[in-house]
C-alpha cells in the first residue's frame, strides 16, 4: 500500500471512531428529523389555507409544545402514581401464580409428577432479576437525569424549528455531499424517505392511540384495577414492535392472577386480540403499507440499536430501520446491484454433481435449459464487448 492508501484507511478509522464517540448527538438530530418531518406536513397542510410559511410553522411548534405540556402537566401525575401501586401489586399476582403451579401439579398423578421439572415461578424472577435490574437502570438514566434531559429536549426542539423554519437548506446541503451525477437521485431517495416517514409517524399515532382505547376497554369490562394506567403504558410500548406488546401484557396478568387464573386467562385474549387487530387491520390500512417490515428483520434491528444506543436506541429503533430500508433498496439494491454490468462472464457444468441429484429430472431437458442460458448470456456479453477495427470496417 501507498501513502495515499494509508491515509485514505487512517481517515475512515478517524470517522468511525468520530461518529462512535457522538453517537448520542446523531441520535437526537435524528430525532429532532423525525419531529421536523412531521410538523413539516402539518405546515403545508395549514398553508393550504393561504397561511403564510412562517406563521404555519409557529402553529405546529405551538402545538407540539402544548401536546408536550399537556401530557406532562395532566397526564403524567395521575398515571404515576398508578405505576407506583401497579409495582406494588404485580408482585402480588407472581406469588399468587406460583401457589396457583402449586396447587396444580399437586392435583397430577405422581408418575407425571415426577417427571416434570420442578419450575419456582420465585427462583427464576431472582435468576431474571440482574437483567431487570439493567434495563431499570438504563430506563432510569434515560429518565431521571433531569438536566441531561431537558438539555436534550431543549436540543431536539432548537434543532426542529431550524430546520422547520428553512428545510430546503438543510437539504440541499446534504445532498452536497454526494457527487453532482448523483445528487437528483438523492433528492429522489430524501422524497421518499420523508413520505415513508411521515405515514410511520401518523400511522403509530393512530395505532397507539386506538390501542390504548381498546385496552382500556377491556380491561374495565374486566373490571381491573389501574386500567388506565395500563392501557397508557400498552399504547407506548406500540413504539417498540416484537418488544412491546409481550412487556405490555405482563402487568395485567400479574394483577388479574390475585383475583383467579381465568381472569388472567382473559386477559391474555383480551391482549391477543388487540395486538390482532393493530398487527392486521391498523398497520396495513392506516400506513397504507409504506413500512412494511419483516418481523424478524425489525427484530434484528431494534437488538442492534439498543445495543449501541440504550434504551433511546430502542424507542427509535423503527424508523432507523424503514429509513435504513430505504436507503439500503434504492442505493444498494437499485441503482448498483440492479445495474451491475457482466463484462467477463465464464460456466463450467458438472453434470455429476448437480443433475445426478436429481435424477427424476429428464437429464436432456436440464442441460438444454443450462447450454440455452448460457448462450444468451454469452451473446449479450459479446454485445457489451468493445469491437475490434476489422468488425467495424465490416
Amino acid at each position: 500500500m501507498n501513502l495515499g492508501n494509508w491515509i485514505g484507511l487512517f481517515a475512515i478509522l478517524a470517522a468511525i471512531y468520530i461518529l462512535w464517540q457522538i453517537r448520542q448527538l446523531l441520535l437526537l438530530v435524528f430525532t429532532a428529523v423525525v419531529i421536523a418531518t412531521t410538523l413539516n406536513k402539518l405546515a403545508r397542510w395549514l398553508q393550504r389555507f393561504r397561511i403564510n410559511r412562517p406563521l404555519a410553522v409557529l402553529i405546529s411548534v405551538s402545538l407540539f409544545i402544548l401536546i408536550i405540556v399537556t401530557f406532562l402537566w395532566v397526564i403524567v401525575p395521575p398515571l404515576t402514581e398508578q405505576f407506583q401501586q401497579l409495582i406494588t401489586i404485580v408482585p402480588l399476582g407472581i406469588n399468587k401464580l406460583n401457589d396457583w403451579l402449586n396447587i396444580l401439579k399437586e392435583q397430577l398423578p405422581i408418575q407425571l409428577r415426577e417427571q416434570l421439572p420442578n419450575i419456582d415461578i420465585n427462583e427464576v424472577i431472582t435468576q431474571l432479576q440482574p437483567i431487570f435490574n439493567q434495563l431499570i437502570n438504563n430506563a432510569g438514566e434515560f429518565v431521571g437525569n433531569t438536566f441531561g434531559i431537558f438539555l436534550s429536549l431543549l436540543l431536539i426542539l432548537v434543532l426542529t424549528i431550524m430546520m422547520l423554519v428553512n428545510p430546503s437548506a438543510y437539504r440541499q446541503g446534504f445532498i452536497q455531499l454526494f457527487p453532482n451525477f448523483y445528487r437528483q437521485r438523492v433528492n429522489l431517495i430524501l422524497n421518499h424517505c420523508e413520505i415513508v416517514l411521515g405515514g410511520w409517524v401518523i400511522g403509530t399515532l393512530i395505532n397507539m392511540s386506538v390501542i390504548a382505547l381498546l385496552s382500556f376497554i377491556g380491561l374495565s369490562i374486566l373490571q381491573l384495577p389501574l386500567a388506565s394506567a395500563q392501557a397508557v403504558l400498552a399504547g407506548l410500548l406500540t413504539l417498540m414492535p416484537n418488544i412491546g406488546p409481550t412487556l405490555s401484557v405482563i402487568p395485567p396478568m400479574a394483577i388479574a392472577l390475585i383475583d383467579s387464573p381465568l381472569k388472567s386467562g382473559l386477559v391474555l385474549f383480551i391482549y391477543i386480540l388487540i395486538q390482532q387487530i393493530g398487527g392486521n387491520i391498523l398497520t396495513p390500512y392506516v400506513m397504507a403499507k409504506q413500512v412494511s417490515l419483516l418481523p424478524a428483520i425489525t427484530l434484528i434491528f431494534q437488538v442492534f440499536f439498543a445495543s449501541f444506543f440504550g434504551f433511546s436506541g430502542l424507542l427509535l429503533a423503527l424508523p432507523l430501520t424503514i429509513i435504513a430500508q430505504v436507503w439500503i433498496k434504492e442505493l444498494l439494491i437499485k441503482d448498483i446491484l440492479d445495474n451491475w454490468q457482466v463484462k467477463n462472464f465464464s460456466y463450467e457444468r458438472n453434470t455429476v454433481n448437480t443433475i445426478s441429484k436429481f435424477a427424476e429430472i429428464n437429464h436432456n431437458q436440464v442441460e438444454d435449459q443450462i447450454d440455452s442460458e448460457v448462450e444468451e448470456v454469452e451473446d449479450k456479453t459479446t454485445e457489451d464487448l468493445p469491437k475490434s477495427s476489422s468488425q467495424e470496417e465490416n
